[in-house]
């Protein structure tokens, strides 16, 4: 084993903290910065410090080892990349104020990528001309830019941000799911070795565009993805990807329409107060406007419409609210009593749970006035039936049937099957077998690098501070010299036994720091094992805990020394 040079903190660049930082909302933003590990540059941007560096460095090892275990083969791209090849996509305006966009000296369009589908594309394109030449995945792990307009949380959601991403070419769809598979099972080694809790869960696509799409979610507080699981059954699915079949009622039982007066009913609260029913049997029917074009969506009136849902339904369109100014002029848009039936040029689209033969009570369309028995298909019709409302606790299993249990989490992974978005956009063909040419199939695949780094922090940190798995952990063994100038020497003559032995070490040999604040830093650090140099040194004898069980023993020199080179 090679030998690792011993790390002081005499010598080391980092400060720790006492205190939270003030902008800190978040457990690995505060303990990241505390321990020193990174420091803001602006807002969304990070700077890694040594120990920061080391932690970042080892996942990416991680990344790396298990990418080239199924054959991907490395290379790097640049980051700066030209407009042209987006707009073929369509992804320059699909993705918005989100993306990076720059201009040359000379006016030319370029932007920061966020993703590089299009430039692998190429890549494959310019390299690849035979049958022969297939399959091949290609990956890089590089700075990705995405003009957050929010950034928070520390490096869990940054403008700037380290990802692995892969891509896989095939001939045939049989050959994309293969490529799936094993980027599937790679990303299993790599959250198992980092050490990560996580969850495979059905996603969306979003503006990455293709076919199945799966997402691997590490559950924390801090994070801004909710997912749904099932007690009963192996189904889990972020909450924006759970879709419910469409189940048609008969409505031959149901009366004609009936309008009633409900003044001062606005509201769904005021409404089934005013007429004693459950806001279940309302229908609820938010206007927005789609590129400008008011569109109405229809819910139950227990239940609030996501947003994110309708955004993604008509990605690329700019979705928004309606405002007071979009009912003048429009006889036929009351507010707080519109209804479906008898609306004037505004779609219609509604939950798979306003199924045709549903009867609902809903706005007349006139002032303090709604309207019962009003029957989806019979009174209004929908022109397209959208999964749009919020998930809730309990809802059931698609699957099963099984109340659903939801939980937040951190997106440390995504894998798509792109299929031939891509490859059409850009006219990747090769040529078969039969010497004709063979449109090319794609998958895509990223690993938030330093978002697991936050993730790993968020799941394993404790009261004390962080507390990193060994295999990611800035150092094995943390030699704390409690004071006098024997217990330093004596620190310091075991840190060159051990990196001799190939044992990476962190030694706090700094003078004129209290051996309170030595052991508040070790804990606040986080490396797996703590050797303390302390009131025993001048008969050889040290004190080994375990960071994360907290578990301390008495050893001599040579026991310390066997146990961590075991």
């Amino acid at each position: 084993m090679a030998n690792a040079p011993v790390q002081r903190m005499s010598q080391l660049l980092a400060k720790t903290l006492r205190d939270d930082p003030a902008d800190a909302e978040v457990l690995s933003h505060k303990l990241l910065v505390r321990a020193g590990y990174v420091r803001r540059t602006a807002a969304g941007i990070w700077s890694w410090l040594p120990l920061g560096k080391k932690v970042l460095a080892n996942v990416e090892r991680i990344v790396r080892e298990e990418m080239d275990a199924i054959g991907a083969q490395e290379v790097l791209l640049p980051a700066l990349l030209p407009r042209e090849p987006y707009d073929a996509t369509g992804r320059w305006d699909e993705y918005g104020a989100e993306l990076f966009r720059l201009n040359d000296r000379k006016g030319g369009d370029y932007l920061l990528g966020p993703t590089h589908e299009e430039i692998f594309t190429l890549l494959v394109k310019d390299q690849a001309s035979s049958y022969k030449d297939l399959p091949v995945i290609l990956y890089q792990i590089q700075s990705k830019f995405r003009d957050e307009a929010r950034p928070r949380a520390g490096i869990l959601r940054g403008r700037e941000f380290l990802m692995k991403d892969s891509y896989s070419f095939d001939l045939e769809d049989e050959g994309l799911a293969q490529s799936y598979a094993l980027h599937r099972q790679a990303y299993q080694r790599i959250f198992e070795r980092l050490g990560l809790d996580y969850r495979i869960c059905a996603a969306t696509a979003g503006a990455m565009g293709g076919s199945k799409s799966e997402e691997f979610l590490a559950p924390a507080e801090a994070g801004e993805d909710t997912f749904a699981d099932c007690p009963n059954c192996d189904f889990a699915a972020n909450t924006e990807a759970i879709s419910y079949p469409l189940t048609p009622e008969d409505p031959s039982g149901t009366p004609a329409l009936e309008e009633i007066p409900t003044p001062d009913t606005p509201t769904i609260e005021t409404l089934a107060a005013s007429l004693r029913v459950p806001a279940s049997a309302t229908l609820k029917n938010l206007l927005v406007k789609v590129d400008g074009e008011i569109v109405a969506v229809g819910v139950p009136g227990d239940r609030e419409v996501d947003m994110d849902k309708v955004e993604a339904h008509f990605a690329p369109a700019v979705v928004e609210l309606v405002t007071a100014e979009d009912f003048v002029g429009r006889p036929d848009l009351v507010r707080g009593y519109v209804g479906p039936q008898g609306l004037e040029k505004v779609t219609y689209i509604a939950d798979p749970r306003v199924a045709p033969g549903t009867s609902w009570i809903t706005g007349a369309n006139k002032d303090g006035m709604h309207a019962k028995n009003v029957v989806a298909g019979r009174d209004f019709e929908v022109e397209a039936y959208v999964d749009v409302v919020v998930v809730q606790e309990g809802d059931p299993c698609p699957r099963c049937g099984t109340g659903l249990k939801l939980d937040r989490a951190i997106e440390i992974g995504h894998i798509f099957q792109l299929g031939r978005k891509y490859a059409d956009a850009l006219k990747l063909d090769v040529l078969g077998q039969n010497g004709k040419p063979v449109r090319v199939t794609m998958g895509s695949y990223g690993v938030g690098v330093s978002r697991a780094v936050a993730a790993l922090a968020e799941q394993t940190a404790d009261e004390q501070g962080l507390c990193w798995p060994k295999e990611v952990a800035p150092a094995d063994v943390h030699v704390v010299a409690a004071g006098k100038a024997l217990q330093t020497e004596l620190a310091l003559d075991v840190s060159e036994q051990l990196a001799a032995a190939g044992v990476r070490v962190l030694v706090d040999d700094r003078a004129g720091v209290s051996p309170g604040v030595k052991f508040t830093d070790a804990e606040l650090i986080g490396v797996p094992q703590i050797l303390v140099a302390g009131r025993r040194s001048a008969e050889g004898v040290l004190e080994l805990k375990d960071r994360r069980t907290g578990e301390r023993e008495e050893l001599t020199v040579d026991e310390a020394i066997a146990r961590l080179t075991a």
